[in-house]
């Protein structure tokens, strides 16, 4: 099948008549990538700056997924005229224009992951795991009804972790492919509709269809490190980010408020040095031990407000012993919006506009730093926050 050829530099085509159609970050959250009903465009986060585009009168992609900074791309069509139809996956090398690989299934394709080793394909009820060197089928793994297209993939040089819904309700499924251990979490009485892993794979954050509270996880024994609460009115999480550092937690919803939450979770070991990190392997002190939570709290610069009847934990509804966001931002709720972390104590929001920053001692409202709108005839840019 023929590839997307067209333009391939930032122009100045008619965005009055471009419609978006998906938003996605990168796997080190540098840049993202935005589909279009007609072509894709990528754009460098800091500075802004659209850096690549390709205009196309032949038709749109709903899944415009990166593979880091490099040329190599993962396509999906989508929109009323879709390049590609909704069930393919073209991997392709704009450096060359060719297509080096290609998927087909029976149903329309909900999400595609890429990292360093691996292709991971989401249906709706079923995800593939490729080998990226020779696209093999790696494994097969049955999930229960997913539209959203829930995956999680670690990017780290030194671990291959998986998260996806289980088969029951409510439960998350880790793969920890290089240690060959599938851990099964439970995670929420109700539908997970949202998650995150850290970029080493080795903490997990949830969120269910309530969209109250955002739980985090030790992927490696399924342990519960920390409960934030997000509000009491249900909600439609549409995006959880964790920072490198994992100090703090980002949750956008359709309430139109980004909030952020301060982590007490920490991974054994993590002021040592890269180099020894990567001969010791992915580890979390004493793992499967009654104790194993202790060692991965820790003080942070700031704290989550409560309440002040939370002295009485236990006696009170759940809610008033509860911890709520350390900062916040809030939007308008008309858009869908995606967040994620960026240098020096900020928080980018794509689908809706910029990056925000926040005060990591006192936390309260977020102060906008920077606007941009990057498709002209959708309200949906690139906002960044600060103090």
């Amino acid at each position: 099948m023929s590839g997307p050829t067209g333009q391939a530099e930032a122009g100045s085509s008619d965005d009055q008549d471009i419609r978006l159609l998906s938003v996605s970050w990168n796997q080190d959250f540098g840049c993202f990538a935005a589909g279009t009903s007609n072509g894709f465009r990528i754009f460098n986060c800091d500075p802004f700056k659209e850096t690549f585009r390709r205009d196309l009168k032949s038709g749109g992609f709903g899944i415009v997924e990166m593979l880091f900074r490099c040329n190599i791309l993962a396509l999906v069509g989508g929109g009323s005229n879709a390049h590609y139809p909704p069930n393919k996956v073209m991997i392709w090398d704009d450096h060359r224009s060719h297509c080096i690989g290609e998927f087909a299934f029976r149903s329309d394709v909900r999400a595609v992951k890429l990292g360093k080793d691996y292709i991971v394909i989401v249906l709706e009820r079923k995800i593939y795991v490729y080998n990226f060197t020779d696209l093999k089928l790696l494994h097969q793994i049955e999930t229960q009804s997913n539209p959203k297209g829930l995956c999680c993939l670690s990017h780290h040089s030194n671990t291959s972790v998986l998260a996806c819904p289980g088969v029951h309700q409510g439960h998350v499924r880790v793969e920890h492919f290089g240690l060959k251990v599938t851990r099964m979490i439970s995670a929420h009485d109700s539908h997970i509709s949202c998650m995150a892993l850290t970029m080493d794979g080795l903490l997990l954050a949830t969120a269910s269809m309530k969209g109250t509270l955002i739980r985090i996880f030790n992927t490696m024994d399924g342990t519960r490190l920390q409960e934030v609460r997000r509000g009491l009115d249900k909600a439609d999480i549409y995006s959880i980010a964790l920072s490198p550092n994992v100090q703090w937690l980002a949750v956008s919803s359709d309430k139109g408020t980004v909030h952020i939450f301060s982590l007490r979770v920490r991974v054994a070991g993590e002021d040592a040095s890269n180099e020894q990190r990567s001969l010791e392997g992915p580890r979390m002190d004493h793992q499967n031990s009654s104790s194993s939570i202790d060692p991965l709290i820790q003080t942070n610069t700031g704290s989550n407000a409560s309440s002040s009847l939370s002295f009485m934990k236990g006696i009170l509804p759940k809610y008033f012993s509860s911890e709520w966001s350390f900062s916040q931002f809030h939007l308008p709720e008309v858009t869908r919006y995606i967040v994620a972390f960026g240098a020096q104590n900020t928080v980018m929001m794509v689908g809706l506009d910029g990056r925000c920053s926040f005060d990591q001692v006192n936390g309260g409202q977020m102060l906008q730093k920077e606007y941009f709108r990057f498709i002209k005839a959708d309200l949906t840019p690139l906002r960044t926050l600060a103090p």
